[in-house]
């Protein structure tokens, strides 16, 4: 959902306590631009699985008091030369989001224009994850607005485009804690595990 009033990428940069990380390791790319605050436990997931992979790493944190939810499309490396840096550095991304409000769905979505890349991590997500969670790569069952095909979306600029996952809150909350799975001083749950692990063995295997 925009809530940024037709902001752009160089305004959101703009604002207070919005600040890009960004890490150069291998090709291969791991993006949280909707992390901190506005997908929660994105920005950890896509840092550990570049740690543990030695893949390259881009995120985005804002104020937690006014998270802005700024649509993929708008992304511009033209506006942001750490944003842009990395894209040149890369040949291939997986861009890590979360979607929904509810806490019982049980759908990962696998979007992007990289469908090799798509049913790699279907395999690799569906092996290690609890029956319960479904993995989708068929875009035709896929909503329209989390299927990440767009031209302009940053999950295809790269040579090899990319794969937009989308983590139901399901996966990302701690059940046992209350609380999202990236509250400081709680221990990673399974499932935060498991698309960690997951998503790094998709990227060792590519690199």
């Amino acid at each position: 959902m925009d809530n940024t009033g037709g902001m752009s990428f160089a305004e959101l940069l703009a604002q207070p306590g919005v600040v890009e990380h960004a890490e150069l390791r291998s090709t291969f790319g791991f993006f949280a631009y909707h992390g901190g605050p506005v997908e929660r436990v994105t920005s950890l997931i896509a840092r550990r699985a570049s740690e543990l992979s030695g893949a390259s790493f881009y995120s985005i944190e804002q104020d937690p008091e006014r998270p802005l939810h700024l649509p993929s499309i708008r992304y511009d490396p033209g506006q942001s030369e750490t944003f842009s840096t990395v894209l040149d550095h890369i040949d291939v991304v997986v861009t890590v989001h979360g979607y929904g409000r509810e806490l019982d769905k049980q759908w990962i979505l696998l979007g992007g224009q990289n469908r090799e890349l798509a049913s790699a991590l279907d395999h690799q997500l569906s092996t290690r994850l609890p029956e319960e969670f479904t993995v989708i790569a068929d875009l035709d069952q896929i909503p329209r607005e989390l299927r990440g095909v767009h031209e302009r979306n940053p999950v295809n600029l790269p040579d090899q485009k990319g794969v937009q996952v989308e983590l139901p809150p399901s996966v990302r909350w701690n059940y046992e804690a209350g609380a999202w799975g990236d509250t400081p001083g709680l221990e990673l749950t399974e499932n935060i595990v498991a698309v960690i692990e997951a998503l790094a063995a998709v990227a060792t295997d590519v690199a």
